[in-house]
């Protein structure tokens, strides 16, 4: 039997991403999911963080528009490297390009994190999280083994951390959880906060 969320059982996570629904599972919170479909594209002059903050709270205040009661939870997640943002990979062309960035390096993890009470967006707490991440040095093989599964598709950077890429993380510096999309200690924080 699930717990209560830090915020009791009425937890709305507007994401359709089954790994924030396995990460809020796995630390037993209660919730519902709700999909936010809200435009993701970035703005010309958005950095990183704003960007990620900005549609973590737009996925929040869009499902809280939908229900009478509860917190929603919206989160956005990116990669970043050499100042360039890298979101899901558009085709396999488009992952390995992605994995080859990432090949030998180390990279940024950036996730945005929203909580809203449903029928009051005005009161919203909004922070991020950011996980430095190094990749090992890939051949052109193994980059083209790793899109073959099927597993970039839908992954800010192309990869999961938490699947099949395990095999190519060299180290990580911070939030695990952040980089497979939901730093659930930052969820927590921001819980007590509104």
């Amino acid at each position: 039997m699930e717990n209560k969320s830090p915020i009791g059982n009425s937890l709305i996570l507007a994401s359709k991403s089954p790994r924030r629904a396995e990460t809020l599972r796995a630390v037993g919170w209660a919730f519902a999911a709700i999909a936010a479909n809200v435009d993701e594209t970035r703005n010309a002059s958005e950095d990183a963080v704003s960007y990620v903050r900005r549609v973590a709270q737009s996925k929040a205040d869009t499902v809280a528009k939908t229900v009478s009661e509860g917190v929603v939870l919206g989160a956005d997640t990116v990669v970043v490297i050499d100042g360039e943002i890298l979101g899901q990979p558009h085709n396999d062309d488009d992952a390995r390009r992605m994995l080859g960035l990432l090949n030998g390096r180390w990279h940024d993890v950036l996730t945005g994190v929203a909580l809203v009470r449903a029928g009051q967006t005005s009161q919203a707490v909004v922070d991020q999280e950011t996980t430095r991440v190094h990749f090992a040095e890939l051949s052109a093989d193994e980059i083209d083994w790793y899109v073959s599964t099927g597993e970039p598709k839908g992954k800010a950077g192309a990869y999961a951390i938490q699947g099949r890429a395990a095999l190519f993380i060299e180290e990580i510096q911070g939030d695990y959880f952040n980089v497979v999309g939901l730093p659930v200690r930052l969820v927590y924080e921001l819980s007590r906060r509104i």
